[in-house]
């Protein structure tokens, strides 16, 4: 993987993203040791502190725990937890990004809700 270091998304984030995107893809199961912060830097030629903090969100979030003088590993739940979390953040982005245009366009909040009944229909 490689990191973008325009700016448009910490390093520390996009770290935590990655380790999620492995735990999605099932290279990282429940129970699997994480890569240490010390590993991370190197794979990525960054600072450890900043693949630290990525692992630190991980942690808050109980995507990883963690093993006094062990390391890190996935949660059983890490899976469902980051599917839910991604699910309710990409969808309310578009949601309100569809709000605004429509908004924009001057569309009523009864015209949304058909084109969307109608698009999931035509989909289903």
């Amino acid at each position: 993987m490689h990191l973008n270091s325009d700016g448009t998304k910490p390093i520390y984030v996009q770290i935590a993203d990655w380790i999620e995107n492995e735990i999605i893809a099932d290279h990282l199961k429940p129970d699997d040791k994480v890569y240490s912060q010390y590993q991370l830097a190197e794979l990525f030629n960054i600072n450890p502190a900043t693949a630290g903090k990525g692992l630190s969100i991980l942690l808050e979030e109980q995507i990883v725990y963690k093993k006094r003088g062990l390391g890190m590993f996935v949660t059983t739940e890490a899976k469902q937890v980051i599917l839910a979390k991604r699910k309710n953040e990409g969808f309310t982005k578009m949601i309100d990004d569809i709000v605004l245009e429509a908004k924009r366009l001057k569309i009523s909040e009864d015209e949304i809700i058909n084109f969307i009944k109608k698009s999931y229909r035509e989909e289903c």
